[in-house]
């Protein structure tokens, strides 16, 4: 099967009908990111349908269960290599995307990927995300964050969550162990104004992959102490 049709029958086998234009914004997607690779340490995935089924289809599962509105602001937060904030903002084009990274080289790439793809409506920032989240532009500005990054959800919520408005949805791609970053994380959670919604088993079509949605509710203002200087959270979770 070829990786456009590959990526088309996982979308959907998760119930998202992907144009043949959305398709090919993807397979274009795939061929900067494997050429920028050799420059710049981008994904240690290299295989073609890997990259289909474990960066592209991972990500879109987002859609899966969650329908963006129309005009809806979303920053994905640490987003890498565009992850999974570009795959959103190709199936879901209606919406207004941040991209924020640390690294400069990644923001480059992600600039480059806006243009070669026509995306509209896509901010890239180069910014911590301690930095950003006390950044007044950027606090409590965005109806959703969405981060697909490593760190356990007592730290992601910390970076994520004071850059959700009140009334807006964090939306963190986790791993099997979710229930238990979760019940780790209970006292971060609250104290940065956010409540657990839902935890949603996701499983990826034509793989063995199966992870879940962490859907974060921003209930109250998160405390201007937070987030705190870079790299407190990781070595002090709330």
């Amino acid at each position: 099967m070829e990786n456009k049709e590959l990526l088309k029958k996982c979308c959907l086998d998760m119930n998202i009908d992907l144009s043949d234009e959305k398709a090919d914004k993807f397979m274009r997607y795939k061929d900067l990111l494997l050429e920028w690779n050799e420059k710049i340490n981008l994904t240690a995935i290299t295989e073609e349908k890997e990259i289909v089924i474990k960066h592209f289809a991972d990500c879109i599962s987002i859609g899966s269960k969650f329908k963006f509105e129309k005009g809806a602001s979303i920053i994905d937060v640490g987003t890498g290599a565009g992850f999974p904030g570009v795959p959103v903002k190709i199936v879901f084009d209606d919406v207004k995307m941040t991209l924020l990274d640390s690294l400069n080289k990644r923001i480059t790439f992600l600039e480059e990927i806006v243009k070669e793809l026509s995306l509209e409506n896509v901010i890239c920032i180069h910014s911590r995300a301690e930095d950003g989240g006390q950044n007044p532009d950027l606090r409590e500005s965005f109806d959703y964050c969405v981060s697909r990054a490593v760190a356990r959800i007592s730290v992601l919520c910390e970076y994520c969550l004071p850059f959700v408005k009140v009334g807006g949805t964090f939306i963190s791609l986790k791993g099997p162990d979710a229930e238990n970053e979760v019940k780790d994380g209970e006292n971060a959670i609250k104290k940065l104004g956010g409540k657990v919604e839902d935890i949603i088993d996701v499983k990826i079509p034509f793989s063995d992959l199966d992870h879940k949605l962490v859907i974060i509710k921003k209930v109250a203002s998160t405390p201007k102490a937070y987030p705190r200087k870079a790299g407190t959270a990781s070595k002090k979770p709330l």
